[in-house]
């Protein structure tokens, strides 16, 4: 397991584990719960989870269990678990094969060449024990809820909350299957359960395939006639693509430099900035990038004196043992219901 990928996941999926009803929080010996973690599978290939498995629990079709359309899978008759951990299809399986789906395969690929791409239909969410050990969570000096003392204040002292999440398609739900899974209403649930005397409200304020260019044309209808408290600013996706269609690296950065300012000047508001993950490597159309987007969505939080929530290497530790596709809904640039949850474990993060 790489060394960034324990050191970022420790207190957060204590957490989660709470969150899911898994009992206590773990000990680095103890065998651990990994609730909905997502896979797809190739035809008899084996798939890896971000963990080896000591002991699985359930293999079903949606992330949440128990609902209407939720498949349980059977081990050996749709599944095997190879001597490394890995999960593998069995040849008569009832599970969906990757293999089918329209961008299998599929090279340097423009989406709107493929009418119905998307992988909904062959996921597998997966419940799991395992052994791996976790360390504490760091958020870089500065970056944390520390960069937040008025919301904190407002928190503890059981006051009202106004939160506005801004940014892309990813922010304004990105495919999540409800809307209690979007990244930033668990968050806000969270925070709920946490201050229960506090009063708060979370707005969606974003639109689907907005750059920082149109981030700042929406703003004062979006964001500033809100007055928010706290707002959420997540964009980079759509930033990164190839010229043409995406804004250029110091220009993102003024973008994101400008919304600041006049959220502060107009409202007070205190800001969180969160980077993106980097999309599906074979798609025509992004830059693939990503990286510098998010370092500077970093710089700029810094030099901003914002708090900061490091989706991108959350991200790029799962996908150093999973597929790109295991985690991607559209199979190009949104998460599914786990890639939510690894947005929603950055946020819990921060430790507000």
């Amino acid at each position: 397991m790489p060394n960034h990928f324990a050191k970022h996941l420790g207190a957060s999926f204590a957490t989660a584990l709470l969150l899911a009803g898994c009992g206590s929080p773990p000990t680095h010996r103890a065998a651990h719960f990994r609730t909905g973690e997502s896979v797809v599978l190739i035809g008899q290939e084996p798939a890896n989870l971000a963990f080896t498995p000591s002991k699985l629990i359930d293999l079903r079709s949606t992330y949440r269990d128990a609902l209407p359309k939720t498949f349980h899978y059977q081990a050996g008759r749709d599944f095997v678990v190879t001597s490394a951990g890995a999960i593998q299809r069995t040849p008569n399986s009832r599970i969906p094969d990757f293999g089918s789906n329209i961008l299998y395969r599929k090279e340097d690929f423009n989406h709107g060449e493929f009418p119905g791409y998307g992988n909904g239909p062959f996921f597998v969410y997966v419940d799991y024990q395992h052994r791996e050990a976790w360390q504490p969570l760091r958020v870089k000096p500065g970056l944390s809820a520390a960069a937040l003392p008025v919301t904190s204040g407002k928190l503890h002292a059981g006051e009202s909350l106004c939160i506005v999440a801004y940014g892309d398609s990813i922010t304004a739900g990105g495919e999540a299957t409800e809307s209690g899974l979007i990244f930033w209403e668990r968050w806000a649930e969270v925070l709920r359960k946490k201050y229960p005397r506090a009063h708060i409200a979370i707005t969606n304020g974003a639109t689907g395939g907005d750059s920082t260019a149109q981030g700042l044309q929406r703003l004062p209808a979006k964001v500033l006639s809100q007055k928010p408290d706290l707002v959420l600013i997540g964009f980079g996706m759509n930033d990164h693509n190839r010229e043409g269609f995406g804004v250029p690296l110091g220009q993102f950065a003024e973008n994101l430099r400008v919304m600041i300012d006049r959220i502060r000047a107009d409202t007070g508001a205190e800001i969180v900035l969160f980077s993106a993950f980097p999309p599906n490597p074979k798609w025509h159309f992004g830059s693939h990038n990503m990286a510098a987007y998010a370092d500077t969505t970093e710089e700029v939080a810094r030099e901003k004196r914002c708090a900061f929530a490091d989706v991108f290497h959350w991200w790029q530790d799962f996908v150093a043992r999973k597929k790109p596709e295991d985690l991607l809904a559209n199979n190009i640039n949104h998460p599914n219901d786990f890639g939510h949850w690894i947005y929603f474990q950055a946020l819990l993060g921060l430790g507000l």
